[in-house]
């Protein structure tokens, strides 16, 4: 996202490095951190055993090496050779987007590489059997937290969901039923429509929400999630990798050139649980006015001003790093940013003994 005069909030030049950070483990000690770059002209290098970022007006600031987990850069952010070597041999990702969001690819090395396991990954991905019993239980999972989120933002208002829920449970009914993937993509589909429909009503009237639009936005709502989806797609997508898995041989989505699916799949059981959730209660909570968005004839859509992204990265950094007593596999509290990847922990196990059964997806309360 990008602001109109193509300034990068103030978070990020002063303190980007800041401390995006959070626990691995309650057991660990060590904090793990997520660098955001996005003011114009910034150049990113090592000194030392520390990264550092240097800013147009002169700023620098640094983090320790062994802290780095990955680099997200923002439109036009220098990275050294030396800061790209480092990044390869510690196995850092560095995930690259436009001014205004678009993802556009990553840097990773080859130390994740696990040939066996993606081998084993493929002969899976042949057998209908086990794509369809994860694409049942990742998409009923899917229904039923978006139900939940409904009922939440409800409770402050007069609009009755009563209907909209019992067809959307319905649905999940029917995913149950589902005998191939594309049936049950169907019904995820018929349940998407119906969440979306009802969330237009339960979103602060000041927004005006009428339902999905993308490539652009049209719509300060579908202008924050579309950006959230983005981000969390890219911290799984990493996850993946780093895991040995190949992020493109899907379960449930149809293949698409240079589109991650596997990623797209684990996914949708986070939607509702990590973006939609931040973005409606920002706007309900007028945590972001209309002031925070803006459109122009250039650049057609709704975007972001400097801080009202700033404010919304903050935010979906802190929903990260709330923890959470959701995954039913653990007796104790993770952040989601954990709960991501005990859920890749999950598929590696399905994968490896064929049983879908071993994957159980999040559901909220």
């Amino acid at each position: 996202m990008k602001s109109r005069d193509q300034e990068v909030p103030e978070q990020y030049t002063k303190c980007n490095i800041s401390s995006k950070k959070r626990y691995l483990r309650k057991e660990e000690g060590l904090k793990m951190s997520y660098l955001y770059v996005c003011e114009q002209g910034a150049v990113i290098g090592v000194s030392g055993n520390r990264f550092q970022v240097k800013y147009k007006d002169g700023m620098t600031k640094s983090i320790p090496m062994e802290t780095m987990e990955v680099i997200e850069v923002f439109g036009k952010i220098q990275l050294t050779t030396q800061c790209l070597d480092t990044c390869l041999t510690r196995g850092i990702n560095v995930i690259f987007y436009s001014q205004y969001g678009s993802y556009y690819g990553r840097l990773v090395s080859t130390n994740h590489v696990n040939v066996g396991r993606q081998r084993r990954q493929a002969e899976l991905g042949a057998s209908g059997d086990f794509n369809l019993g994860m694409s049942r239980r990742i998409i009923d999972a899917k229904i039923r937290n978006q139900i939940v989120i409904l009922r939440r933002y409800a409770r402050n208002t007069n609009y009755d969901i009563k209907r909209p829920v019992a067809e959307m449970q319905y649905m999940c009914q029917k995913v149950q039923e589902g005998t191939s993937v594309e049936q049950i993509m169907g019904f995820e589909g018929n349940a998407a429509k119906i969440y979306f429909k009802v969330l237009g009503q339960l979103i602060n009237p000041e927004f005006v929400f009428s339902g999905r639009t993308r490539r652009p936005p049209l719509d300060p709502f579908n202008s924050m999630i579309s950006l959230g989806y983005s981000i969390v797609l890219n911290e799984i997508y990493g996850k993946l990798e780093a895991r040995g898995l190949n992020p493109y041989f899907g379960v449930m989505h149809s293949d698409r050139e240079k589109h991650p699916t596997l990623a797209s799949d684990l996914m949708e059981e986070w939607r509702a649980v990590l973006v939609d959730s931040t973005a409606l209660s920002m706007l309900n909570g007028h945590e972001l006015e209309k002031e925070d968005f803006y459109s122009n004839v250039e650049e057609p859509g709704v975007f972001l001003t400097n801080e009202g992204f700033k404010t919304y990265i903050q935010k979906l950094e802190k929903k990260f790093r709330a923890d959470n007593k959701y995954l039913t596999y653990v007796d104790y509290s993770v952040s989601f940013r954990r709960a991501i990847d005990l859920q890749i922990g999950q598929l590696i196990k399905a994968i490896e003994t064929a049983n879908v059964e071993e994957y159980k997806p999040i559901i909220i309360r």
